[in-house]
């Protein structure tokens, strides 16, 4: 197998490598759980950077529009105005 990753040594990606193939099921899906709301808390950290004055909700719409479509982050908003007034 060649090297994965260019910042990575290949001693380090080699034992990185090994750790993943004896970690369990179990184990494996918790680090690819973690890496995933890493990623989500990042990408949310950066709307908010950027829309300082947007509300939770607010981030979390753009944050739909942006990784999934304008049309679901819409469909979204509609359904949240529609159980606040219910």
């Amino acid at each position: 197998m060649g090297i994965l990753s260019r910042d990575t040594s290949p001693e380090a990606e080699r034992v990185q490598i090994e750790l993943m193939r004896q970690a369990g099921p179990t184990r494996r899906f918790a680090l690819a759980r973690s890496l995933s709301q890493t990623v989500m808390q990042l990408a949310r950290g950066g709307i908010r950077r950027r829309h300082p004055e947007a509300s939770d909700e607010e981030v979390g719409l753009i944050f739909i529009a942006t990784h999934y479509s304008p049309q679901l982050a819409e469909r979204v908003r509609q359904y949240l105005e529609y159980r606040r007034q219910s």
